[in-house]
């Protein structure tokens, strides 16, 4: 059995009570204190998060553009310097290789941020579909990434960096800025459908960041919060989860994030026929939002039935701590995805009733 991969800020884990398991090969942390409690935080004040396991891969030359164009779903060339942008990678027959952000650094240099588990598969097929011109350079091992999430995020981060964070908007960033005693690229994104900053550092910096933010933030209600609480929160957020609601046999359109998806754009890219055929004939299926109305969690895997006949999966599914209602989410048949349909969840030996519900079941206010 091989040895469980540890992030930088690993060897502080112990100080703030964390309790870690194994995620895809990383030993992280699932929680600190718990994750009702961290949800709850991250919901009404702040939340620090290490999502050091994601992948960084830069992507330069003169060709840059060209190359990442042909190999992703949204429309890169509307993105300026300085901005990011949320896309997905797909094979020829429309399946997901992965969802990524795109950040424009000048027009000859882009970093890609893919997921952890994906690494290794997303840079074999991004060599695949290299051309002249391109340069690839893997910063996975080099590079820590802290999420700084929550309605305080903004006041507790403004403290610590001289940019003005008031005039940073979502999706975009600011490179080389002086925090700790390092230096970092702050972006306006996250994974948590909240308000909230993601810090890219070299390893070097991450444990004095993550100990700065968490000293200034204490008197605003931040707390560190682990891998349980970010799955509540982008559940709620119907934040799409790789390996879940994208797989390589769930294509982008059925998972619900078609507006990454601009088959109009003049570059091909892999997988484009695939999709503008989804689009033009009309999906088969498509992921909905359900809610319980019988007794039960709907869990990941879990068949969904109308009648004797099966007719999707659940990919998530939880008690919402918002919410506190038992909701997930699940492709099913198209003829089944309009709202307040009644069909069942096969949970353990019963079939339980549930109905088709509007998504996200959370959104913060403005």
């Amino acid at each position: 059995m091989s040895e469980l991969l540890r992030t930088p800020l690993y060897e502080i884990y112990r100080d703030y009570g964390a309790k870690t398991v194994d995620f895809g090969g990383w030993d992280l942390p699932v929680q600190f204190s718990s994750i009702k409690e961290e949800h709850e935080a991250v919901r009404t004040h702040a939340g620090l998060f290490d999502v050091s396991h994601m992948g960084e891969v830069l992507v330069e030359g003169p060709q840059a553009l060209a190359y990442i164009q042909s190999i992703v779903t949204n429309d890169v060339s509307l993105i300026e310097d300085g901005q990011a942008q949320y896309t997905a990678m797909c094979y020829e027959d429309g399946g997901t290789v992965d969802d990524l952000l795109v950040y424009r650094k000048s027009e000859t240099t882009y970093l890609l941020v893919i997921n952890a588990s994906n690494i290794n598969k997303d840079l074999e097929w991004m060599e695949k579909h290299l051309i002249e011109g391109v340069q690839l350079s893997n910063l996975s091992d080099e590079m820590s990434l802290i999420a700084l999430q929550g309605p305080e995020a903004e006041s507790i981060l403004q403290k610590v960096i001289n940019e003005d964070l008031s005039v940073l908007k979502p999706f975009n960033f600011y490179e080389q800025v002086q925090i700790a005693n390092g230096r970092a690229l702050i972006s306006r994104t996250g994974y948590t459908g909240e308000d909230g900053f993601e810090i890219y550092c070299d390893n070097t910096y991450a444990i004095a960041i993550w100990q700065l933010l968490l000293e200034q933030g204490e008197e605003k209600g931040l707390i560190p919060c682990g891998l349980g609480a970010r799955d509540t929160l982008r559940f709620e957020a119907r934040l799409a989860l790789y390996g879940q609601e994208l797989t390589k046999d769930i294509s982008p359109l059925e998972a619900g994030i078609g507006f990454a998806v601009k088959v109009q754009k003049q570059a091909n890219f892999v997988g484009k026929e695939a999709l503008l055929e989804q689009k033009e004939n009309g999906l088969t299926r498509k992921l909905v939002g359900i809610e319980m109305i019988d007794k039960g969690i709907p869990r990941t895997g879990y068949e969904v039935f109308a009648g004797e006949e099966v007719i999707g999966f659940v990919t998530t599914g939880t008690q919402s701590p918002t919410l506190k209602k038992n909701v997930g989410l699940a492709i099913v048949d198209i003829n089944y995805a309009k709202l307040d349909t009644e069909i069942e969840v096969q949970v353990r030996k019963k079939r339980l009733k549930a109905k088709v519900v509007k998504t996200p079941f959370y959104r913060r206010s403005k």
